[in-house]
């Protein structure tokens, strides 16, 4: 900004210069406003649905245990949308509407232990040169959490004040995730693990407290997921800045299924595992959750990148395939046809194919941990004959079998997409196949038995956001209970341009 002694100093053309820099700032500012109200609008429409859909007549078409999980996922998403619009409003400097008077928090049990924590000034001198005395004190009490153990966090900040000057001072209230909230880092941790990594559902959980001695309400646990999800979504979207920043991806997807507000049914969702190449120095994992199998969500999660793609032949990853990306074949999904095959049938055809793969997937073995010149000189020298004798030898093949037979459409397979499947064999950064990619998709598979559908898209999303800081904090080797106890507790106060120390492959554990 510009005072007005420099004003007074400046020529015709320093003061045009300075105008048009404070028209071009004030446009900025509008347009960055618009831009927010906008986004709040949107929020407060998708709050006001929500709500609709909560508590209408059509959520009484679920059953019993749909509507358990139902109602869990509209209070997190509720709380989510609730988190986002107060931190744009913020932001925006509106006034936050005035809360509706909330029931008086009941006191957490006497018989819980207490750990104190006291909070004073770092000097008990007023800035008057009086000596401050302590006229009292205020006590907050957060709820924490240790497997099968409450505990409860004492925080007294005690009250100075300085006769002379009336002056008060007191330590400030350390921020949290949830502000004004009763957990502490450490039972949201327990909750969004419990949830995201062991899959269980949030009135499994208030069982599980009820036994610990305090059964937290299944709605109240959703909400903290649901404003912890909302916090960590900015860490969730710089990791994939760095995945995307890499030169090789793995691709894979899984069907999920997705509740219909109002028909008691669910239809078919897909969450697609994005994770850094196996030869990557990056170890990372993002999910996308969405509401189709298109292969226009593959296109827009991917954006701009340039680099080589690992992936089966669904074609929903074709017609992202151009001069900019390179399709990698995965030999994992070619052998699986041949093992059909075999099981079924015992061929003999099969178990020879199965047998040349086999000695490909044992030079992979020696040359894994190789370095990249290396494990380009094994390749070229070991697996490029054994690659071009299983070329031949299915060329030989086909002639051999009718047209439309299993064997056929096995041959076919990996002779139709033989250029993808041996990319591998002249680029040592490239895997052989994406089994790396599929065994971050398990995870899902595991929780689809237990929580059996995604509640809302929102959820959906928001489960996918989670679990990618959670998988991703896996592998690098870390306990996800740790590492998301460590992050929730130093994000309120991490500044934006640290903000990349909390990713799970640059996370070291503060003391």
């Amino acid at each position: 900004m510009i005072d007005r002694s420099q004003l007074d100093s400046m020529d015709a053309a320093g003061l045009r210069g300075a105008v048009l820099a404070l028209l071009e700032k004030i446009d900025r500012d509008s347009r960055e406003i618009s831009f927010k109200d906008a986004k709040i609008a949107k929020l407060t429409f998708e709050m006001a649905y929500l709500k609709r859909i909560q508590y209408g007549p059509l959520s009484e078409k679920l059953t019993g245990e749909q509507k358990e999980l139902f109602d869990e996922a509209i209070a997190s998403d509720l709380a989510a949308i609730e988190q986002n619009l107060a931190d744009l409003k913020a932001k925006v400097k509106l006034p936050v509407a005035a809360e509706k008077q909330k029931p008086k928090r009941l006191p957490l049990p006497s018989e819980f232990p207490r750990v104190e924590h006291h909070h004073e000034p770092e000097s008990t001198v007023c800035t008057c040169g009086c000596t401050l005395k302590r006229i009292g004190e205020d006590v907050s009490e957060k709820l924490d959490y240790a497997p099968g153990d409450f505990s409860v966090e004492r925080h007294i900040r005690g009250k100075w004040a300085c006769k002379a000057c009336e002056t008060l001072i007191q330590a400030p209230v350390a921020p949290d995730v949830i502000d004004k909230g009763i957990p502490t880092a450490g039972l949201l941790a327990q909750v969004i693990v419990a949830k995201y990594a062991d899959h269980l559902p949030m009135y499994r959980q208030e069982q599980i407290f009820g036994r610990a001695g305090l059964a937290i309400p299944r709605s109240t646990l959703s909400s903290w997921a649901g404003a912890c999800g909302a916090k960590l979504q900015p860490l969730v979207d710089l990791l994939k800045q760095e995945l995307l920043a890499g030169n090789v991806l793995q691709a894979d997807e899984t069907p999920v299924s997705m509740l219909a507000p109002g028909t008691g049914k669910t239809h078919r969702s897909y969450l697609w595992a994005y994770v850094s190449g196996e030869f990557e120095p990056l170890k990372a994992v993002v999910y996308d959750f969405t509401d189709s199998r298109s292969g226009e969500h593959a296109r827009k999660f991917l954006g701009n990148w340039k680099g080589s793609l690992v992936c089966d032949d669904f074609s929903g990853y074709k017609a992202c395939f151009d001069k900019d990306i390179t399709e990698v074949g995965c030999m994992a999904h070619a052998r699986r046809h041949f093992i059909n095959l075999h099981q079924a049938k015992q061929s003999t055809i099969a178990a020879d194919a199965i047998e040349y793969i086999r000695q490909l997937y044992r030079i992979e073995a020696q040359v894994k941990h190789l370095d990249p010149g290396q494990r380009l000189e094994y390749r070229q020298r070991l697996s490029l004959p054994i690659a071009d004798a299983l070329q031949a030898w299915l060329i030989a093949q086909r002639f051999r079998v009718p047209d439309g037979s299993a064997t056929a459409k096995a041959i076919n397979y990996s002779l139709n997409r033989w250029e993808a499947l041996t990319r591998f064999l002249d680029d040592p950064s490239l895997p052989i196949d994406n089994n790396l990619d599929e065994r971050q998709i398990r995870p899902w598979a595991t929780g689809r038995k237990n929580w059996l559908f995604a509640g809302t898209l929102l959820s959906g999303q928001r489960a996918a956001a989670i679990m990618s800081l959670i998988q991703s904090a896996k592998l690098n080797g870390h306990d996800p209970y740790l590492y998301m106890k460590d992050v929730l507790k130093r994000l309120p106060t991490q500044k934006g341009s640290e903000l990349h120390l909390l990713l799970p492959h640059r996370w070291i554990l503060a003391k």
